[in-house]
């Protein structure tokens, strides 16, 4: 049995599965009515998608991201939370599942994954602010970041 390149801890078909789930989360993103920043997310157990969220305004609410002056109303959820409340209000559970979204969490989204029971993050755009990928590393939740233009695969 030859022994696992250390660089890629995983099989050939979950980083095939890993970067097509995020292509989905990528298209997904591009429901999002938001201007400033389109965001995407999926939640997969088993290989299975349990759910689904892009950012935007709370259900009910004008499809308006932005104020006058284009920044960001206060009350707009991001695609992270959007999928995770979407899966509570479902028979599906999370534990155990991977998110996968397009941009890293936020401090507020990476506190509701850890308690969603989420293990692993795959996300393609790093934010400016490492706040939430920093708590996620601290919760032991398995981050993967995923460069599709240039072919990056990395454990973090």
């Amino acid at each position: 049995m030859a022994a696992k390149d250390p660089i890629k801890p995983y099989g050939e078909k979950q980083i095939a599965f890993d970067k097509r789930y995020l292509e989905m989360a990528l298209i997904w993103a591009r429901n999002s009515y938001c201007e400033r920043r389109q965001v995407g997310a999926l939640i997969v157990k088993g290989k299975m998608i349990i759910s689904d969220g892009y950012n935007g305004t709370p259900s009910g609410f004008e499809n308006v991201c932005e104020d006058e002056n284009n920044v960001t109303k206060p009350y707009v959820l991001h695609a992270e939370a959007n999928a995770i409340t979407k899966v509570a209000k479902s028979n599906n559970s999370s534990e155990d599942s991977t998110l996968y979204v397009t941009t890293s969490p936020c401090m507020e989204c990476a506190k509701l994954i850890i308690q969603s029971g989420i293990k692993r993050v795959v996300y393609c755009n790093r934010y400016r602010i490492t706040d939430g990928l920093d708590l996620l590393k601290r919760a032991g939740i398995e981050l993967v970041f995923i460069d599709p233009e240039n072919d990056i695969y990395e454990q973090e």
